[in-house]
């Protein structure tokens, strides 16, 4: 399974990302430059935190337009694995590959720290190792995660199953609307959530409750293409 980690200037957890991807699951990972206009050889394609340009205009503004985009869009439609991780999530609610946007927290502060969440959605390709209503340590490290959405987009989410984390209740750190920590398309296969799993996949740094989203896509994976097809 190929893993690919877009870099776009300002992005600064594509690292973290490429590393998961090694320590957790050992599978090929590149990274690719915004200005790649072909991702047809991966299977996975993860859009990483950080500040994309600067944040300048909105967060995730500019980068939405970079040539990669384009390809990235072919990619969700094909049925490829898209994880955008807090500004990857804020770039994919701009590019319409998700629906919703981002305000700046309620509290007009940056927070960075451990984040309880709960597992909404234990059937997608980026959850199936996690149960249903399981409670996971995940870091949040965002000034602007406060997801919101109108009542007929959340109306529609719900109905769906597409919110795959909430906050746990009583301790939402931004605002977000219904306490949504991460949300998926209608299929399944684009997954947006603003806390690092990344940032949690060994107790050294505090929590290994990510390593098995990285895990969940190998096998969910594995699963849809069967043993004979792996590299």
């Amino acid at each position: 399974m190929n893993f690919a980690v877009l870099v776009f200037p300002g992005s600064n957890c594509d690292i973290d990302c490429y590393k998961a991807v090694e320590d957790t699951i050992g599978q090929p990972v590149s990274y690719v430059w915004h200005t790649e206009t072909d991702l047809s050889q991966y299977d996975c394609i993860i859009v990483p935190g950080g500040f994309s340009y600067g944040d300048y205009l909105r967060c995730g503004a500019i980068a939405r337009f970079a040539p990669v985009m384009n390809a990235l869009v072919q990619a969700a439609e094909q049925g490829k694995y898209i994880i955008g991780i807090c500004n990857g999530f804020q770039i994919l609610l701009e590019s319409g590959l998700l629906p919703g946007a981002m305000l700046r927290n309620e509290s007009l502060k940056f927070r960075c720290h451990a984040a309880m969440l709960q597992v909404e959605n234990a059937d997608t390709p980026f959850t199936s190792e996690y149960k249903q209503g399981e409670l996971i340590n995940i870091p949040i490290a965002h000034g602007e995660g406060n997801y919101y959405c109108d009542d007929a987009t959340l109306a529609e989410l719900k109905a769906n199953n597409q919110i795959v984390f909430r906050y746990e209740k009583g301790t939402n750190p931004n605002g977000s609307v219904d306490d949504i920590a991460g949300i998926c398309s209608k299929n399944g296969n684009v997954l947006g959530m603003m806390p690092h799993p990344e940032r949690a996949v060994h107790e050294l740094l505090g929590s290994a409750d990510g390593k098995r989203m990285f895990t969940s896509i190998l096998s969910t994976w594995r699963e849809k293409h069967g043993a004979a097809t792996i590299g």
